[in-house]
């Protein structure tokens, strides 16, 4: 019996079932041009807790549902601890390929402000404009007894110039993912995020913001 065949046969089609949803997903692509709507949502209670945080730190994770064919998108915001200011941003993927080399245009973006400057900029794509017709529309936040702001800088340069991949990895061959949930995940952790669980590679965005237990959900409306 051909068990090394059998193998490779299987890894194969697990590959190929892999990379034809990544496909379907484009990869945390901004989508068409187009009407966006958005409910309205409470947001004074996550307010509190960014102006109360005192020595500690909070992290947020944003969400655009429909985003990537339904798949979603992601972005990410940390506080700079003891202090009313936040860091934010994402890997957007405007091309909608599923690799981009190192120092490739990936559409990352960051950018800082107080914490309501942070909501309207998310709510609106400020920092990547007028591209999608499904903006980011959740959020969920949570506070952090730890927290490292200088690592979470320097992750995000990393994150930045990395390019982007959803699938096998043209120099190793190997499964893996450099998308927007691994940018998010990579730089809450090098941030000491605590209750943050851990991103698959590749991971599906809806799936895995709904694995964060604990952390509130809110609705996040242009402003």
């Amino acid at each position: 019996m051909d068990i090394g065949g059998q193998h490779a046969r299987l890894r194969a089609a697990v590959v190929g079932a892999v990379i034809g949803t990544a496909m379907a997903m484009t990869g945390c692509q901004q989508a068409p041009d187009g009407a966006a709507k958005t409910r309205a949502g409470a947001s004074e209670e996550i307010r509190g807790m960014a102006a109360a945080a005192g020595r500690s730190g909070a992290a947020c994770v944003f969400v655009k549902p429909d985003g990537a064919q339904r798949f979603g998108h992601v972005g990410w915001g940390f506080q700079v601890t003891g202090t009313r200011t936040w860091v934010y941003g994402a890997v957007e993927n405007p091309s909608g390929r599923l690799y981009t080399p190192p120092g490739g245009d990936i559409g990352a973006w960051h950018a800082e402000g107080s914490y309501a400057r942070m909501l309207s900029d998310m709510s609106r794509d400020a920092h990547y404009p007028g591209r999608s017709a499904h903006p980011y529309r959740r959020y969920r936040c949570t506070p952090s007894s730890t927290s490292d702001v200088t690592a979470a800088r320097r992750m995000i340069r990393t994150v930045e110039a990395r390019g982007f991949l959803v699938g096998v990895d043209p120099k190793t061959g190997e499964l893996t993912s450099r998308d927007c949930p691994d940018a998010t995940y990579d730089v809450l952790k090098a941030y000491r995020t605590r209750r943050l669980t851990p991103a698959a590679e590749p991971a599906v965005p809806n799936v895995w913001v709904e694995s964060l237990v604990g952390w509130p959900d809110r609705r996040l409306t242009p402003r």
